[in-house]
């Protein structure tokens, strides 16, 4: 049961037919759709991706995760098929649940072997693919191989941490630094490999780590995909929860002491008092708008960004809404770290990176396995009390906690980091990768979708003075342009 969408299914409903592929592209080809939506590129701007159950193709939709296509006497009915339903133990016994919840860990890297080839795994020296690297060598019986991705950039690389994973596990390590050139060759592949638009950067890294196992005569790669959105592992999950304390704060006091204190011109401005001004103003955005309170189409502004002719063929809106709908129709009896972790089950798994891992290992020839995302552990998350995923504001407690001895405590202690591409300061220094993203973006622009004088600020100042931050829009751009040169060359705002 695919309750995550880890394979998609595109479908379409033409002259009282259902039509349906694995691929939008492949369906747009099929049918002879050529028609873009202007509202998916605004979705994709906006996420980085285009959330199901729409695709780039106007008439082309995408069943969403968990959901159900049912076509009788001409009618379509698209509708969940489960829904997560989280009953908190009572009273857990940590030892019980440790030791169910390692048995399910083995089963689940077990059955993902390849009977008819060679299994290896991703190893960003991370938690989740640590442990997988682990279960994969007692799975085996034999070292188990390893592949990670490094950068020669400050700060972004982890390579010292994957050495630490293998090191403890045996296993046969294989490591990649990627450069600038790799990503100016990768790029324009990777781009158009999707089947429609897709921003999310570490997948040119994904692709070298697998390409490099393919190349070895590798059948499969497990992925540690999961372990945080089922856990509790993520830093806005304990950022959420010290937000929430003032929605918990007796309304009296809020109205009549908190509220006239730090929500006013005068005393909002003193410095002491800016933290308390700028926290009541977060948390007084309601769920699960504050979770996008530092979306960079927002911050840069969106009439600043964006062409009056095509902002004026969106809705503005929709994004927001969507996410609203799928807020109020997730588990609304469960507390706001679970609420939070099935919301994530959509947007930060299925919608984004289990395709990054699923497109990166189909373009280089390899299949891929999600162990963490097996059923079975699904299911043993849902009775987790909250305090197990996110203890005080200690993240993923539990999960840590049932495999110490089992994991380096280096590894352990680290702060989350995972296949983190230096795309900003490489496109500032390398001729090359800067040509590419300034040609892509220019391309943008004479599609009518962004403004000129945004992408020149954005290319000759702003990138320079803060390319990590910047460098973020730059990408999303510039795999918007490669996708559409490959899949839709004439597209223009009309």
């Amino acid at each position: 049961m695919d309750r995550l969408a880890i394979r998609s299914l595109c479908y379409a409903v033409r002259d009282g037919q259902l039509h349906f592929a694995t691929r939008a592209d492949v369906l747009a080809r099929a049918l002879g759709i050529q028609e873009i939506d202007p509202q998916s590129i605004f979705s994709y701007l906006f996420h980085h991706c285009i959330p199901s159950p729409r695709t780039i193709y106007a008439g082309i939709f995408r069943l969403p995760p968990a959901h159900y296509a049912l076509f009788r006497d001409g009618a379509l009915t698209v509708a969940p098929y489960w829904q997560p339903r989280f009953e908190e133990l009572a009273q857990p016994d940590f030892g019980d649940l440790r030791d169910e919840f390692r048995s399910i860990l083995r089963d689940a890297v077990k059955d993902r072997l390849d009977a008819n080839g060679a299994t290896a795994c991703f190893l960003s020296g991370g938690t989740d693919s640590s442990t997988v690297c682990g279960l994969l060598g007692e799975a085996t019986g034999q070292r188990p191989a390893g592949y990670s991705i490094g950068f020669e950039a400050e700060g972004y690389d982890e390579m010292e941490y994957a050495r630490i994973a293998a090191k403890a596990y045996g296993a046969e390590h294989h490591e990649y630094y990627v450069t600038p050139a790799d990503l100016v060759k990768a790029i324009p592949n990777v781009a158009a490999h999707y089947d429609q638009p897709f921003g999310n950067s570490s997948a040119v890294p994904a692709f070298y780590c697998a390409s490099k196992a393919k190349a070895d005569g590798y059948t499969r790669l497990l992925a540690g995909d999961g372990g945080d959105e089922l856990f509790g592992g993520n830093t806005r999950y304990a950022k959420e929860r010290v937000f929430h304390v003032y929605s918990q704060i007796p309304t009296p006091l809020r109205a009549g002491v908190l509220n006239p204190l730090f929500m006013n011109p005068v005393t909002g401005n003193i410095p002491l008092l800016k933290k308390g001004t700028s926290y009541i103003r977060q948390a007084r955005v309601p769920m699960p708008d504050r979770m996008q309170s530092y979306n960079l189409l927002d911050r840069l502004g969106m009439t600043d960004v964006l062409t009056p002719a095509f902002l004026a063929s969106v809705d503005p809106h929709g994004p927001r809404e969507h996410q609203r709908q799928t807020w109020a129709a997730g588990p609304k009896e469960a507390s706001l770290v679970n609420q939070m972790l099935a919301f994530d089950w959509r947007y930060t798994l299925a919608e984004n990176d289990l395709p990054k891992v699923v497109g990166t290992t189909a373009l280089a020839g390899i299949d891929v396995g999600f162990p963490l995302l097996d059923t079975r552990l699904l299911d043993f998350s849902l009775k987790l009390p909250t305090s197990y995923k996110l203890k005080g504001l200690k993240l993923r407690w539990f999960f840590k906690e049932a495999l110490r001895g089992f994991l380096p405590d280096e590894i352990l202690t680290k702060k989350k980091h995972g296949f983190g591409l230096p795309f900003g300061p490489w496109a500032v220094k390398d001729a090359a990768l800067n040509a590419l993203a300034a040609e892509s973006l220019r391309g943008v622009v004479a599609r009518g979708i962004v403004r000129a004088e945004f992408v020149e600020s954005l290319l000759t100042q702003r990138l320079k003075e803060h390319a990590g931050y910047y460098g973020e829009m730059v990408w999303i751009l510039m795999m918007l342009e490669q996708w559409l040169r490959r899949h839709a060359p004439n597209y223009r705002v009309s």
